[in-house]
């Protein structure tokens, strides 16, 4: 079945950012609207629906891509909606296993997330299905406490890094740092708008690393780790009038392993070791961080 671009009106009036195109397209996935299957519309039909150019389109494709939620992303034809993933406690890619999460999380009266990862690109995406609850008034939580540990702009990364090995001008590592600055600066917006439309008491800090963290790790209210590894590749991507060949992690694709203290002795000891761990970190040799 194909679906086509007249299932779900848009205001054509309205100019549409990749991720709000991903928004409206997850959103009739959740509705039944896009199944199992279905083919999407082309990207000209959807650039057309949506009023934007087709690089919007692609980007906005890419981002349920990495969420899991779409298949057959083949240059020659749309992709298809993803069948259903994997029941909870399989290890499930980042973008698909970790929104659930961070909803339950967030629905407590009292939630606290400590973050471990390279950029806040995939905390920041799943955080959208959450937030959009809140703002539908299905739950409120009191008071929200987030903690980011990213690395510092001073270091040598690990990774990512060119390919070719580092001149005096990287241009990779100046992409990663814009990508760690604005995507910072957008989930702390997304988080502190809560406090003036809700009244929640929200509280949002980051601090830096002296090190290329080989993981991601989220801690979600001291109860559960999820835990994914970066996995290096060689791929290319446009920045700018730039074509960039880095070794790099796509961490939105990394599998995340789920503990919760409530599962055991040993998923206890590692949930309460990893929040030691990051504790630790914290209060040690990171240092204050001002996304600029």
């Amino acid at each position: 079945m194909v679906v086509t671009k007249e299932s779900v009106a848009v205001d054509r009036g309205k100019r549409f950012s990749p991720q709000e195109i991903a928004d409206v397209l997850r959103e009739r996935i959740r509705a039944g609207e896009l199944k199992a299957g279905d083919r999407l519309p082309t990207q000209s039909e959807l650039a057309e629906e949506f009023g934007v150019e087709r690089g919007a389109v692609r980007q906005a494709l890419r981002v349920l891509h990495e969420a899991g939620l779409l298949t057959n992303m083949s240059k020659g034809s749309p992709p298809r909606i993803a069948e259903p993933s994997a029941p909870r406690g399989e290890p499930q890619p980042t973008m698909v296993g970790l929104s659930p999460r961070l909803t339950e999380t967030l629905a407590a009266p009292h939630a606290r997330i400590d973050v471990v990862c390279h950029t806040a690109e995939t905390f920041m995406v799943a955080l959208g299905e959450p937030l959009r609850l809140i703002h539908e008034g299905r739950f409120r939580p009191d008071t929200i406490d987030v903690r980011i540990l990213v690395p510092s702009r001073n270091i040598t990364l690990a990774f990512p890094v060119p390919v070719e090995g580092r001149g005096e001008d990287d241009p990779v590592h100046r992409r990663w740092l814009g990508m760690r600055n604005a995507q910072g600066q957008v989930l702390q917006h997304n988080l502190r708008s809560l406090r003036s439309t809700h009244g929640i008491d929200v509280r949002v800090a980051f601090r830096a690393l002296p090190f290329t963290p080989p993981i991601k790790m989220y801690l979600l209210n001291g109860e559960e780790a999820l835990i994914g590894y970066y996995t290096l590749t060689r791929r290319e991507e446009e920045w700018g009038s730039e074509t960039l060949d880095m070794y790099d992690a796509l961490g939105s694709t990394s599998l995340l392993f789920h503990f919760k203290k409530s599962a055991g002795e040993r998923d206890a000891a590692f949930v309460q070791e990893s929040q030691k761990w990051f504790d630790a970190l914290w209060e040690t040799i990171t240092t204050d961080l001002t996304l600029s």
